[in-house]
């Protein structure tokens, strides 16, 4: 948990404790559910909820707006970030249901007001919302056709609409593959652990 209030020190109580709680509720359920690998479950804080918070280091989502968690899997990035926004509405969508189960679970015994889940395919989603955010669930020229149409026109953040992924690796051939601009950042500029290296957010307007 250290390492969460590390780099973010204006957190509420109440953050702190939702945060404080992910860390034996995760455990927890991995124990039923392989959520997390079982090799990773003892890097939770690392390399799943600060490689979340990755996306609130790279931008900021202004109250009101709405964000669709896409292949969220056990809530995230969804859940350390509607942690980190309770003014901002978070739908997190998963075809696992095991997976969406976990996450609602979750979310409900830390008292999280502002995330709905579902379970099924974004296909089935209608709503539009100002953001999409995923987390490494598929290349990008797959995934932008599928969550085009769930991107609204007008726009009250500091950034355009659009794409938010996190990313890790060599990037060039499947951001070439897109034909789009897209603006790439380095999550070893926020954090300074090894994990974050080769680690990246991805925006791309939409």
């Amino acid at each position: 948990m250290e390492v969460i209030t590390k780099y973010f020190k204006n957190l509420t109580e109440q953050q702190i404790s939702q945060f404080t709680q992910l860390g034996s509720l995760y455990p927890e359920w991995n124990e039923k559910i392989n959520v997390i690998s079982r090799k990773d479950i003892d890097n939770l804080y690392v390399n799943h909820i600060l490689h979340s918070l990755g996306i609130a280091k790279f931008t900021d989502f202004k109250p009101g707006s709405t964000v669709l968690d896409m292949g969220t899997g056990g809530g995230l990035p969804g859940i350390p970030l509607a942690i980190m926004f309770p003014e901002v509405k978070f739908h997190m969508i998963d075809r696992t249901g095991k997976k969406i189960k976990v996450a609602s679970d979750i979310a409900e015994r830390i008292g999280l007001q502002n995330a709905t889940f579902q379970h099924g395919d974004v296909a089935e989603v209608k709503d539009k919302y100002d953001f999409v955010v995923s987390r490494a669930v598929m290349r990008l020229n797959d995934l932008i056709p599928l969550i085009r149409k769930n991107i609204k026109k007008e726009c009250h953040n500091s950034i355009p609409n659009g794409l938010i992924c996190l990313k890790g690796g060599e990037l060039d051939a499947e951001l070439k593959e897109t034909r789009r601009d897209a603006m790439v950042t380095d999550l070893s500029d926020f954090f300074e652990e090894e994990f974050f290296k080769t680690k990246k957010v991805v925006y791309i307007s939409l």
